[in-house]
């Protein structure tokens, strides 16, 4: 006789079939990531949708994805059935902007450090490479080299390595 596939996975289970420990699976849960139903004794059961939901769930926080977007996502996706290609499809088109974005501002921090951990200094304040004539600090205070603003006018920084300086 064939096993009998469990439509529902305990807290138990879901933890041992997903590699993620239980305390993340309550918290995934406390956070809108996931759902479970309560049995008459109060104990948590998943459907079995839940498994990629949990393995989405931990490439994106692989990948740097921050937890209101991972919510974001999942929102996307349909509730009580496993997501077919086409929800995926969906999802992966909505972060492929802000992926793009995130890559840009990595690529720039890269380059960034670079310069400044050649020339040594360290100083925005005084760096000609990262912060000529202090341009930023005439514009305010904060992170403002790696942040940005698309269609920004350039200020200068860009052409001597920086990125373009505006408030957080």
């Amino acid at each position: 006789m064939a096993p009998q596939i469990v439509k529902e996975l305990t807290i138990g289970q879901l933890a041992d079939r997903s590699g993620v420990a239980t305390s993340a699976l309550r918290f995934y849960e406390e956070q809108g990531l996931i759902s479970s139903r309560r049995t008459s004794g109060n104990q948590r059961r998943y459907t079995r949708d839940m498994l990629r939901r949990v393995a989405f769930i931990r490439v994106s926080q692989n990948v740097g994805m921050p937890l209101n977007a991972i919510r974001t996502a999942l929102a996307r996706l349909p509730e009580g059935r496993t997501p077919n290609k086409g929800d995926w499809a969906e999802v992966s088109a909505y972060w492929r902007t802000d992926l793009d974005t995130r890559i840009r501002q990595l690529s720039r921090l890269r380059d960034s450090l670079t310069e400044c951990i050649g020339c040594g200094c360290l100083s925005l304040e005084s760096c000609m490479l990262a912060n000529p004539y202090d341009i930023c600090g005439e514009q305010g205070c904060g992170p403002r080299r790696l942040l940005d603003e698309p269609g920004a006018a350039d200020d200068g920084l860009a052409a001597a390595g920086g990125g373009n300086c505006r408030p957080c």
